[in-house]
């Protein structure tokens, strides 16, 4: 049987772990945190799982390795170089791994987006010998980009971008054009040092699109660091936790809140995340949540914003959406909710007063109001507040709003000039977010649910670009 490389996408951190087999035995290639879904998918195709493999000490999510090798008695695969408080089996450039009489795993050192990156040439056995199936380039080489630099610390970032051009050199040297790049990061990730929205891709595709593969090293390493914006604060928590080695993940239900005891949590400074749809929170919410929608990178933003280590309550319709959040937090390393409740805000309300409503509005809104003409039932914007990351905003804004990155907001609220705020994202998720956020700290607000490339059709004026 020709190899067959599986793709495990979590789609929410922009990530993907990869199971190969020859119909008989596997390899896994750098595993979430909940190991569960890799053990089904290899149970359903009858395969037993050898050796798991990391490319990288992983800095935006919480790695399953440690455990996954420890269940299945298999072969865990770490860099030499890297320091880790756990037993592995270190692997160093030119290591030649066999995993059957049809596989075998090649180790190539590609330092970039960290200094002992590797990444894992899968050779199939053919009539004539091996031939390369692919290659698992973790951060290294992405489709259409590369894994950013900057994650060890910015004093590093130059010389790791230059790694990281020479890396990719060296893969389309040693590779030939059909062969498959399967990487773990770039799908969405902070990781990356841009997006890009390919399904697939070969090293004769990346020749022909990626930058790191067309440009000169200091055209590279100047272009890179110039595109690199903010990466989630929860980032400085992943790469230890994984070097020490994380705990079996726990997924088990989590205590029942009643309302008084939402109420006590509330008035304590905790955080209540309510993960219904953005639209289901505006009508009616609980007064001091944060809303945080499951249809969205909800444990992303939420790590990013909370200081690390405080209680978070989730509010949900069912008792299976909390639990799909808290796998998702479970991910970035937030492994045990203080507490969750289910049903509906009218529940979750001690008294009455408790409920709340976040008034909307869309862009063609903001025109009329900017115009003269707030529509009914809003009140007319002081402050355009944009919470949308840096890059976004040079790329355009609204003439005269005020930029404040969604990351920043809850330790700058002061900074938020007085009067109604009308506060806008690029989709609405965001500013979502922002908005229950100011709307806790006792400022009018009104949220704009609206796609940004709709502001300049409905006739909100744009600011001129430098």
């Amino acid at each position: 049987m020709a190899v067959e490389v599986s793709v495990v996408a979590t789609s929410s951190l922009g990530d993907r772990s990869y199971l190969a087999s020859d119909g008989r035995v596997a390899i896994v290639v750098d595993p979430q945190r909940d190991i569960d879904r890799i053990l089904y998918l290899a149970g359903t195709k009858g395969v037993r799982i050898t050796h798991v493999v990391e490319t990288h000490i992983h800095n935006d999510y919480v790695s399953g390795g440690l455990d996954l090798a420890r269940v299945a008695g298999a072969h865990y695969l770490v860099a030499a170089a890297d320091h880790v408080d756990f037993d592995r089996v270190p692997v160093a450039d030119g290591d030649v791994v066999p995993i059957s009489d049809a596989l075998r795993l090649r180790v190539i050192a590609t330092p970039g987006h960290t200094f002992h990156h590797l990444s894992y040439v899968l050779d199939e056995a053919t009539g004539g010998g091996w031939q390369p199936a692919g290659v698992f380039t973790g951060g290294s080489l992405l489709f259409g980009t590369t894994g950013r630099t900057d994650l060890l610390g910015q004093e590093h970032a130059h010389e790791l971008a230059r790694h990281q051009h020479a890396s990719a050199l060296r893969l389309a040297d040693l590779l030939p054009d059909g062969a498959q790049v399967w990487p773990t990061h770039g799908f969405g990730s902070f990781c990356s040092a841009s997006q890009a929205d390919a399904a697939d891709s070969t090293l004769g595709r990346e020749k022909q699109v990626n930058p790191v593969l067309r440009l000169a090293a200091e055209q590279f390493v100047t272009e890179t660091l110039a595109g690199l914006d903010a990466y989630p604060a929860y980032y400085a928590h992943m790469g230890v936790a994984n070097a020490a080695g994380p705990a079996p993940v726990d997924l088990t239900p989590v205590a029942r809140a009643d309302a008084a005891q939402l109420r006590d949590r509330i008035a304590a400074g905790e955080w209540v995340v309510d993960l219904r749809h953005r639209k289901a929170y505006a009508a009616s919410h609980l007064a001091g949540t944060v809303s945080l929608g499951l249809d969205g990178p909800m444990s992303t933003w939420l790590g990013w914003l909370i200081d690390w280590g405080t209680p978070v309550t989730l509010l949900a319709e069912t008792p299976e959406q909390v639990a799909d959040a808290q796998r998702e937090l479970a991910r970035i390393g937030i492994d045990r909710p203080a507490a969750q409740a289910t049903g509906t805000p009218e529940q979750w309300a001690a008294t009455p007063d408790q409920l709340r409503e976040l008034r909307r509005a869309d862009f063609a809104a903001l025109a009329a109001a900017r115009a003269g003409r707030t529509p009914a039932g809003l009140p007319a914007p002081d402050v355009i507040l944009d919470v949308r990351m840096t890059y976004e905003w040079r790329a355009g804004h609204v003439e005269g709003a005020v930029h404040l990155p969604l990351p920043d907001l809850p330790g700058r609220l002061a900074d938020v000039p007085g009067g109604t705020v009308w506060v806008h994202c690029g989709s609405g998720y965001r500013a979502t977010a922002a908005a229950s956020l100011l709307a806790n700290a006792g400022r009018d607000v009104v949220v704009i649910d609206d796609r940004f490339d709709r502001a300049a059709p409905a006739g909100v004026a744009m600011a001129e670009l430098s």
